[in-house]
């Protein structure tokens, strides 16, 4: 599968961007689809997924009720809507996919295949 985000930018707090990630190459049909994000010096950390299979979608406690995931089937596409953004949310944003069936993972190990991450950045 290859992964291709997109929608990064500069952004002034409280702000909004969409980022998307389209994928290719293998079905998602039973899998899920996240979006990590790495600040400068910290580790990289689960923000969203949503699922291709009924499995729902799945948030990070500190971006519930300001970020949105969503999908878009005919163009295996995720997008993750981010408003109200806070100088905290300034990162690289990765997405990542699995393949396989199962529930949604928030580590690392739980995706097969990663994207090559768009940057975000939230001024104050």
């Amino acid at each position: 599968v290859q992964l291709q985000a997109s929608g990064g930018g500069l952004v002034q707090a409280g702000g909004s961007l969409r980022l998307s990630c389209a994928a290719s190459g293998r079905s998602l049909s039973r899998g899920y689809m996240g979006w990590f994000r790495q600040a400068p010096g910290k580790e990289r950390e689960f923000v969203a997924a949503i699922g291709w299979g009924g499995q729902g979608t799945l948030y990070a406690d500190s971006v519930k009720g300001r970020f949105t995931i969503s999908r878009d089937n005919a163009e295996n596409t995720v997008y993750l809507q981010t408003n109200s953004l806070k100088p905290e949310d300034t990162g690289v944003y990765f997405c990542a996919a699995r393949t396989g069936p199962g529930d949604i993972s928030t580590t690392m190990k739980g995706y097969d295949f990663w994207g090559q991450g768009t940057l975000v950045t939230v001024s104050s």
